[in-house]
């Protein structure tokens, strides 16, 4: 309650705080102008203190016209009698407001309008009895004033141009990412399909050819199986030309098939050597998945906890959980804000909703409180699912239909809520005892 408080008030101090300041500041002028240097305070001193009051309040909204009239107001005052002390130091801050909010930079030129109207008046007034040393602290106040303000405009540019800068370092940075990503998906469309595209054409053919050969002229039918082999390893092999050039060339050729979920333990245990702690558990009954989802599964995994191991404090928390009809992972972790730590590239998130997408499933990342990090994917493994997380959107790009329901409804909450909530639903709560496993 206290806490909401005090940000209730620093938003509202935030919110008001330049009218604030020109209240405060419109006191001050009336008090300097009144109480300031040895003259009498009189009727007409005290105009002079609402009017420079008025010219404060107003500084921000109009400077160029507020700093003119200010000049007649105080040209007037001189004519009529020998100004206070601190009408020179309303004309300072009215110098300093024209310079910081005026729509163009000319700091010295209204700083010596002022100051020239105010030496022309009080010389034809006293004649040369105007001039004294009074007249340079004058020159300091009011060319000081326009000097502080073109000082403070200028560092305000230089951080806006700076934070522009950042910002659209940052855009350009990820629209390199996603390009590079969309050039290398075409340019591997483009190689399959003049790889693959002929020779399918020739199967295609000779599979035809085949069947009418074995019903006139069995006899016939060999030949044409040949070259449909023939074909097909043909087609094989460039496949393996295409696909070795994304293949890392130090990495270790294995004739071991794909990894999927049945791994993690592997994973798991070989994170542990190093000294990196997994709290794992396990929600559901355990069951084959498809090849695609348990492949993506598992590199989203070995992404996640990557990431964690990398910029961690040591350890992390691994949820997987087998619903009726998906599979749901999250990783939570800490994050060390460390200089010497050197910040990530970004792909291996872009890599992890990738491999999310290729499986039809949905991936959410980003900070959560408490300082940590968590990754949530949920991977469909019938239509049904794919259906829910991906429902038909109507023209105004709005999901609709019962499947728009249902992808707001739990499948919102198990996102949204911290780890713990990841076994929210019916099936994990039934099962969340009974399938624990802690690495």
């Amino acid at each position: 309650m206290y806490a909401r408080g005090r940000q209730r008030a620093a938003r509202y101090l935030d919110r008001y705080r330049g009218p604030l300041g020109d209240v405060v500041l419109a006191a001050f002028g009336v008090g300097v102008v009144l109480r300031l240097g040895t003259t009498p305070v009189h009727i007409g001193t005290a105009l002079l203190a609402v009017a420079c009051a008025v010219l404060i309040l107003l500084r921000r909204w109009r400077p160029v016209p507020v700093l003119l009239a200010g000049t007649a107001v105080f040209m007037l005052t001189t004519a009529l009698g020998r100004p206070p002390d601190g009408m020179f130091i309303v004309a300072g801050v009215l110098a300093y407001s024209t310079a910081l909010y005026g729509e163009r930079r000319r700091p010295w030129f209204h700083a010596g309008l002022v100051w020239g109207a105010l030496m022309v008046t009080g010389t034809v007034v006293y004649g040369t009895g105007w001039w004294n040393t009074e007249q340079f602290t004058t020159f300091a106040i009011v060319f000081g004033g326009a000097a502080a303000g073109d000082a403070v405009r200028m560092r305000r540019a230089y951080i806006a141009e700076v934070t522009e800068r950042a910002r659209q370092a940052e855009a350009t940075r990820e629209e390199e990412a996603r390009r590079r990503v969309m050039d290398e998906r075409l340019r591997i469309a483009r190689e399959l399909h003049d790889v693959v595209a002929h020779h399918i054409a020739v199967i295609s053919v000779h599979a035809g050819a085949a069947g009418h050969a074995l019903r006139d002229d069995p006899e016939r039918v060999w030949p044409v199986l040949g070259h449909i082999r023939s074909a097909a390893d043909t087609v094989l092999t460039e496949l393996k030309s295409v696909i070795s050039v994304l293949r890392d060339p130090d990495e270790t050729r294995s004739a071991e098939p794909a990894p999927g979920v049945d791994r993690l333990p592997d994973l798991l245990a070989g994170l542990a050597s190093v000294g990196f702690a997994v709290h794992h558990r396990q929600y559901g009954t355990p069951r084959p998945l498809p090849a695609v989802v348990s492949l993506a599964a598992y590199r989203i995994v070995q992404e996640a906890l990557t990431n964690a191991h990398r910029h961690g404090d040591g350890s992390a928390s691994l949820d997987v959980e087998y619903t009726a009809d998906t599979v749901r992972i999250e990783v939570v972790n800490r994050v060390v804000w460390s200089g010497s730590r050197r910040p990530g590239s970004g792909f291996g998130l872009i890599g992890m909703r990738e491999r999310a997408a290729a499986a039809h499933g949905t991936i959410t990342t980003g900070p959560v409180a408490g300082g940590g990090f968590r990754v949530y994917a949920e991977l469909p493994t019938d239509d049904r699912a794919v259906d829910r997380l991906h429902p038909p959107v109507d023209p105004a790009g709005v999901a609709v239909g019962p499947a728009a329901e249902v992808a707001v409804g739990p499948a919102a909450e198990v996102s949204a809520g911290p780890a713990a909530e990841v076994s929210a639903g019916p099936a994990a709560v039934a099962d969340s005892r009974r399938g624990e496993n802690v690495t």
